[in-house]
């Protein structure tokens, strides 16, 4: 029987639904966000009711959003109907954009209700399906769990992926960004004993660093100005299941210390806290940064890297893997076709040709983001080299002469040119030149540093 869960804070309400529901689901109740969460992760439902007005603001949605918005960080497949009343309209429809499956406005009928719970198990079972129709397809062509390659490299990278998932141990992976880091860390927990459990990605690179021990650890009321009561942060959201740490090496040194602390002894304790709370979570960490370097330069703690390196897994850039940059480019052509509805039916020879030379500095998410904008801009059923972005300037800018260099030379040297090409036409406008080779800004800077260039 499917699980329903139900989270509301008044009690005939929960009396009603569980009574009307019972014979067609297995009722789970709760009265306030951290009852919901806990019930949540425990029994994973695919499908919930919510009321948004749940206690410490009960007249209010803080409560309710903030709940939606944790269940879907966690598992974001989750159909959430949101229950409101009339006056909350305004808000129903916000939690409809940020990811609630649909709304329904009290009174409750209950032979209206069964139809909409009805449509939103039979949704989550086709794309269960789906899903697995996809990954069965992914493994025809040399994939894993949305990760696709035929080339050594990769697998060797889906041979490592196979052994190190059910050994519960730390793994790091390194790569370029754009490489695909958090999809092979979903692929290892989805390969796990932890794989019933949550996957908790937190970007350590992207949060402030005065919110991030908050966003890892989590805080007790009055721990700080604004903190209004107790929070769980991603360390406990994880228990049972995998925290992803994307970026670790831009983790601040302090942090670095407690979560040695957390990987030695599996207790963490929230800020504002002194109770010692034991997590049970697998750690998989990714970052871009040279590891060696940041710890020879003391921006990275040796002891925390032996601990949470107990596996390295490097992926291989694009330019490295042969022919899967036309089988990657293959099959953003055919996802992105027919989601927007575009009859395409492949690529120029000419385009074929650029995407074998070009550098690719933002690897897959750079091929796909190029594939993409192609398809939705394009009105031809067949993409070329303009299409893609590789325009004739650009393409006459760059000398390709790399006679007498290794391999790794000529693409530097490639590599270095596209970015100075792209500098000069956008005029030292980064966020141009970045958007111009389907990178992101933070990536261009990256490259811009790797290959010691200055922006005058």
């Amino acid at each position: 029987m499917e699980k329903l869960l139900i989270v509301d804070d008044s009690p005939e309400i929960l009396k009603q639904l569980k009574w009307g529901l019972g014979k067609s689901y297995e009722i789970l109740l709760a009265e306030n966000v951290e009852e919901a969460i806990q019930i949540f992760t425990a029994h994973a439902p695919r499908v919930i009711t919510l009321d948004l007005g749940l206690p410490p603001d009960a007249d209010g949605a803080s409560e309710g959003l903030r709940c939606l918005e944790i269940i879907l960080s966690l598992r974001p497949s989750t159909k959430v109907i949101v229950l409101s009343g009339n006056e909350d309209r305004g808000n129903a429809l916000k939690a409809v954009q940020l990811g609630a499956y649909d709304f329904y406005q009290k009174p409750i009928e209950l032979t209206e209700l069964k139809i909409i719970l009805g449509r939103a198990f039979h949704l989550t079972a086709l794309e269960e399906e789906n899903r697995r129709l996809q990954s069965a397809s992914g493994q025809r062509q040399g994939g894993m769990h949305g990760i696709f390659g035929q080339c050594q490299a990769m697998e060797a990278t889906f041979s490592t992926i196979r052994k190190v998932a059910s050994a519960d141990i730390p793994v790091m992976v390194l790569g370029e960004n754009g490489t695909g880091k958090e999809m092979v860390a979903r692929a290892i927990h989805n390969q796990s004993l932890r794989k019933d459990g949550p996957f908790i990605p937190i970007n350590c690179g992207a949060i402030p660093e005065n919110l991030l021990e908050s966003e890892l650890f989590g805080h007790e009321k009055g721990a700080f100005t604004g903190a209004a009561g107790r929070v769980q942060g991603k360390v406990e959201f994880a228990h049972g299941g995998t925290l992803f740490l994307d970026e670790i090496g831009e983790l601040p040194l302090p942090l670095q210390v407690k979560l040695l602390r957390f990987l030695q002894e599996k207790v963490i304790q929230r800020v504002g806290g002194r109770e010692d709370i034991t997590i049970d979570a697998r750690i998989l960490a990714a970052t871009n940064v040279d590891i060696d370097t940041a710890i020879k330069d003391g921006r990275f703690r040796e002891d925390l890297y032996y601990r949470i390196g107990v596996i390295n897994l490097r992926l291989p850039p694009l330019r490295d893997r042969g022919d899967d940059i036309r089988l990657l480019a293959g099959l953003f052509l055919s996802r992105y076709s027919n989601e927007f509805q575009k009859k395409i039916k492949g690529f120029s020879a000419a385009a074929e040709s650029a995407m074998k030379r070009y550098a690719w500095p933002g690897n897959v998410r750079e091929l796909e983001n190029k594939i993409k904008r192609a398809i939705i801009m394009s009105d031809s059923p067949v993409l070329d080299p303009v299409d893609l972005g590789f325009s004739a300037s650009l393409e006459k800018s760059v000398d390709l002469s790399v006679a007498g260099m290794t391999l790794k030379e000529g693409r530097d040297k490639v590599e270095r040119e596209l970015l100075e090409s792209s500098l000069k036409t956008h005029v030292g406008n980064v966020a141009k030149a970045a958007e111009s080779l389907g990178v992101s800004r933070p990536t261009f800077y990256d490259l811009m540093k790797k290959h010691g260039l200055q922006n005058s």
